[in-house]
């Protein structure tokens, strides 16, 4: 899909829409309790479902962080990196979806996290939403970066440690996948930053 350049100012309303969208893929989680399996294997099934659900939650977001190509005018290398990221996510969260369908154990809502950290989770939104909204041109563009290369590093450790917690070799291996192109994506995004943040060659 080709995105136009808009020919007037968006409004406010959609700034804060997409902004939030763009939190909510960077520290959104839900908060729901695990459930309980009744079995010895019971604490690798609570992490193996809380580290999916969790990357679940992770890629769902991140695949509409594209939304904000709509209302910013980034360069050119920046937009297709971006874009990059959220195909990325959105077939790592249809894959993730396949996962669930296939093997009635494995959960992706069990998103819980501590009272601390959810909180923690919450005020770092609210930062981040008021930041981007705020910012414009060079200093959007770092800012942008500068989310989606922690978004990209918390979905490759994710999908190290449910890797990890699979007893399903199948799962194990696509989770390994997964991590390796997040982390090509994560140093991509780290040279990018590099070139923005370097001095002007004399």
């Amino acid at each position: 899909m080709r995105f136009l350049p808009l020919r007037s100012p968006p409004r406010r309303g959609s700034y804060i829409l997409v902004l939030a969208l763009l939190f909510f893929a960077l520290v959104g989680c839900r908060t729901t309790p695990p459930r309980h399996v009744p079995s010895a294997e019971a604490g690798q099934f609570t992490l193996r479902n809380n580290s999916y659900s969790m990357l679940n939650d992770l890629l769902d977001q991140q695949k509409r962080v594209g939304l904000l190509l709509l209302i910013k005018r980034e360069e050119s290398d920046v937009r297709k990196l971006v874009r990059r990221i959220a195909a990325a996510s959105s077939d790592g969260a249809s894959m993730l979806k396949r996962f669930a369908k296939e093997d009635p154990t494995l959960s992706l809502d069990d998103t819980w996290l501590p009272p601390g950290e959810a909180q923690t989770r919450e005020a770092i939104s609210k930062s981040t939403r008021e930041r981007l909204l705020h910012e414009s041109g060079a200093d959007f563009e770092l800012a942008l970066l500068l989310t989606q290369i922690q978004a990209v590093n918390y979905a490759a450790h994710l999908a190290q440690v449910a890797g990890e917690a699979d007893t399903d070799a199948s799962r194990a291996q696509a989770m390994v996948k997964m991590r390796r192109e997040f982390q090509g994506l994560y140093l991509e995004l780290f040279r990018l930053i590099q070139s923005r943040s370097a001095p002007p060659a004399n």
